[in-house]
């Protein structure tokens, strides 16, 4: 056995002076040789207390399936996204029919696979019970020092059962020995198993970092301790680091950023939820039989897809002819309720109008009341994103929603401008959410939509109406110069709406001079917006009559045309 002694009077003598330091009383957040700051250490009782007690989910004699990990798995203090980073366990619960089995994140921020299995295993070991499971998916901080006094957290690399180090523990102030990485695995799996328990160990989630020959996300080299040891014990290995990698190297170099929040290793919400789904798919899809009873118990979602009205037609001679999609995306001026002739309606419900239908399918997927962030939110924006195909087309119109409180109830105000700026609001119903600007909704949007191979269009918002000095408001300082911005970062396609309708009713109804009489003035003004809206308005200065929807559904095949966009070929002619 290769044994590495460390001098106990060498490793005393650096500790002379240094106060013993409890696991709940850390000093404040640390730097580790990651160059990251855990967000745990400032409170390690706190969050000791906010995770679950081992065991006590359980529902009558159902499993439990206990998650062992780090940050990655379960981030911050409370877990609750509340530093605006996320764990992926708090996102897989819902992969499991909780009526068959309870999910519990037993993970903890600043772990690693030794003080772990120090520290917080012995309660979840007493917990364990028959037909349980337990994930262990950990490693992020299993390098530094071995015995030092803030962490002592390190391990050694690689799967060598017959490895360790012996030293003086500064941390716990207590003679300690150091195993491989594989040792602690292959503890956690014989203990598991005499509990008569089943577990399933997973590769580390992906950081942020690319390797420079393959121009790919760095896989890490526990991926191949995990999967030796997996193999060599028999039990079922899930490679999440693979997966969650393969998915980020089909993304933008932007989009992959933003599934990672202040550091390259911790995740936000993006990330977290990635990471869950494919820890997930990864249970589902293997083939190991061990997993079996587990599989039963997932609840794995259907992708949630727009159905395109004759997207695919067969031709005399029994060929398969494919139409492309435009998909309308936006707010209640985009789609209303659209049915009646005298109410309100969206102009996107007036596309048919505009585009030839024997050539392409119309699917209106706005939503009324939302705004870019709320749309996203709501999964609203992912079922457009899951029906795209190359050669699809997309519209991106939103706006009168934005600028709307960012906390309340609806939760769907942004940040006023383009830059990738965000903020951890708190919001009303005591949840946390990272809240980005406007520009970086659109951003989003427009990349996704690139990601599939179809293309993005910004529009601009419809004018309100309202007519300060006699001309119809143009808002192009501010959305307008918002849409602009992205258009000069991203180079998509972008029809001004906004403009071009208002040009339309200013040649209408505008006058060049107001009368000098104050209330003349007013009255004037009055007497402009009611003829306007009689004829293109409806209950308020934003909603489209029928007729409104139609002149702004004319304006967007005008602005197609002036562009002579790819989208221009299938308008009616």
């Amino acid at each position: 056995m290769v044994r590495r002694l460390l001098s106990t009077l060498t490793m005393m003598a650096l500790a002379l002076g240094t106060w013993a330091q409890g696991f709940d009383n850390l000093p404040d957040p640390i730097e580790d040789v990651n160059k990251v700051v855990d967000n745990t250490p400032d409170s390690i009782a706190k969050a000791l207390m906010s995770r679950p007690k081992p065991g006590s989910t359980r529902k009558g004699d159902n499993p439990v399936m206990f998650l062992v990990g780090n940050s990655t798995m379960r981030n911050g203090t409370l877990g609750n996204g509340n530093n605006g980073q996320w764990g992926w366990g708090y996102f897989f619960p819902k992969y499991f029919d909780a009526e068959k089995i309870a999910v519990e994140n037993q993970a903890l921020g600043g772990m690693s696979t030794r003080t772990f299995y120090t520290d917080l295993w012995p309660a979840i070991r007493t917990a364990l019970k028959p037909g349980d499971w337990v994930v262990v998916s950990i490693g992020h901080n299993d390098n530094g020092e071995f015995f030092d006094q803030k962490r002592a957290r390190a391990v050694i690399p690689g799967v060598d059962p017959d490895t360790c180090y012996v030293g003086f523990n500064q941390r716990t102030q207590k003679q300690d020995t150091v195993y491989s990485y594989g040792t602690y695995l292959r503890k956690y799996i014989r203990e598991i198993r005499a509990k008569g328990a089943n577990p399933v160990l997973m590769s580390l989630t992906p950081r942020n970092a690319y390797d420079e020959k393959t121009g790919k996300i760095v896989r890490k080299p526990q991926t191949e301790w995990a999967a030796y040891v997996a193999a060599t014990e028999g039990v079922p290995f899930i490679d999440l680091n693979e997966l969650s990698g393969k998915k980020l190297d089909s993304f933008s170099r932007w989009k992959v950023d933003y599934h990672f929040l202040g550091d390259k290793i911790h995740t936000s919400k993006f990330g977290a939820e990635l990471n869950a789904y494919n820890a997930a798919f990864g249970i589902m899809q293997s083939r190991n039989p061990l997993l079996k009873p587990l599989q039963r118990m997932l609840k794995m979602p259907i992708p949630n897809k727009w159905i395109a009205k004759d997207r695919y037609t067969i031709a005399k001679d029994g060929s398969v002819k494919a139409k492309p999609v435009v998909f309308f995306t936006g707010d209640s001026t985009v789609k209303n309720a659209d049915k009646d002739d005298d109410g309100m309606w969206g102009w996107a419900s007036q596309a048919a109008t505009i585009f030839d239908e024997s050539k392409i399918s119309l699917v209106n997927a706005g939503r009324a009341g939302r705004s870019t962030r709320s749309f996203i939110r709501e999964g609203l924006w992912q079922q457009v994103y899951e029906s795209l195909q190359p050669g699809d087309f997309v519209t991106i119109q939103f706006g009168h929603n934005d600028i709307c409180p960012i906390t309340d109830q609806k939760a769907r105000g942004v940040i006023p401008g383009t830059k990738d700026t965000l903020h951890v609001y708190h919001m009303d119903n005591d949840t946390y959410e990272v809240v980005y600007s406007f520009g970086w909704y659109l951003k989003k949007m427009i990349d996704d939509t690139r990601e599939k191979g179809a293309t993005p269009i910004l529009v601009s918002l419809t004018p309100r109406n309202e007519w300060p000095g006699g001309k119809i408001e143009r808002r192009d300082d501010s959305y307008g110069k918002w849409y602009r911005e992205v258009v000069e970062q991203t180079g998509v396609e972008f029809i001004d709406m906004h403009n071009i309708s208002a040009d339309f009713l200013d040649k209408k109804f505008s006058v060049k001079r107001l009368p000098e009489d104050k209330e003349k003035a007013k009255a004037k003004v009055e007497e402009i917006k009611k003829k306007a809206g009689d004829v293109y308005f409806k209950k308020d200065h934003t909603h489209a009559s029928k007729a409104g929807a139609q002149m702004n559904a004319q304006s967007f095949a005008k602005g197609l045309r002036q562009n002579n966009s790819e989208l221009a070929k299938y308008l009616k002619k």
